[in-house]
C-alpha cells in the first residue's frame, strides 16, 4: 500500500504513518487495525450488502462493478470484533533488532504494530451475490458495469502477524455470514 490509488487508501496510509511517527517520538504504544470488507448485522446501510439486499427484496436491479469479477476478502463482523478484542490485549513493543539498513516492514524500533483483520480468503463478488440470492430465495437483476476509478480488482488480508501475535484467524464462511445477516435483516426491517 505504498502507492495508494484512491483518497480513501491515501487517508488510511497517512493515518498509519502519523501513528508510527507519534509512537516513535513519544514511546506511545500504537496498534493499527486494517479491516477487510466488513459485513454483517448492524452494518452501514450505504454498503454493498445492504444496498444489494434492499434492491433484491424490492425487485430492483443491482449495480455490479467489474462485471462481478472483483475479489474481496469479505470479513464477518464477529471475526472483526474478536480480532479487535484480542489485539487490545497485546500491547506492541519495539523490536530491539530492527535495522534501518535492512528494515523488517512488519516491525519497528517504536512500540508500533499493524494487524490485518480479514478472512484470509478472496471471494469473487459474483459468488458473494450468489450467496445473497440463495439466502433471500430470490435472483437479483444485475446491471453489469466496468471497474470504478480508484478501485482495485482484489483485496486480500495476510493475517500471519495476527495469528502469530494474538493467536487468531477469522474463519466465518461467506455463506454462513450472509445467512446470519439476512436473518437479522428480515427481522430488523420486518421483511
Amino acid at each position: 500500500m505504498d502507492h495508494p490509488i484512491s483518497l480513501y487508501a491515501a487517508s488510511k496510509k497517512s493515518n498509519e504513518l502519523m501513528a508510527h511517527a507519534y509512537s516513535h517520538l513519544y514511546g506511545l504504544p500504537c496498534t493499527g487495525l486494517r479491516f477487510f470488507t466488513v459485513y454483517g448485522p448492524w452494518g452501514r446501510p450505504d454498503m454493498a450488502l445492504f444496498l444489494f439486499t434492499k434492491a433484491i427484496v424490492e425487485d430492483r436491479p443491482i449495480q455490479v462493478f467489474n462485471h462481478g469479477k472483483m475479489r474481496r476478502d469479505f470479513t464477518y463482523i464477529d471475526d472483526i470484533v474478536e480480532g479487535v478484542v484480542r489485539s487490545l490485549m497485546h500491547i506492541p513493543e519495539p523490536n530491539p533488532d530492527w535495522d534501518g539498513q535492512s528494515p523488517d516492514p512488519g516491525s519497528s524500533p517504536a512500540p508500533y504494530r499493524i494487524y490485518n483483520i480479514g478472512n484470509n480468503d478472496c471471494v469473487e463478488l459474483s459468488v458473494y451475490i450468489e450467496a445473497l440470492e440463495k439466502a433471500l430465495g430470490k435472483t437479483a437483476e444485475k446491471i453489469m458495469l466496468p471497474m470504478q476509478p480508484g478501485d482495485v480488482p482484489a483485496t486480500y488480508a495476510d493475517v500471519t502477524d495476527l495469528m502469530h501475535d494474538v493467536g487468531f484467524k477469522p474463519t466465518t464462511p461467506i455463506q454462513y455470514g450472509i445467512e446470519r445477516f439476512i436473518s437479522w435483516y428480515k427481522e430488523y426491517y420486518r421483511v
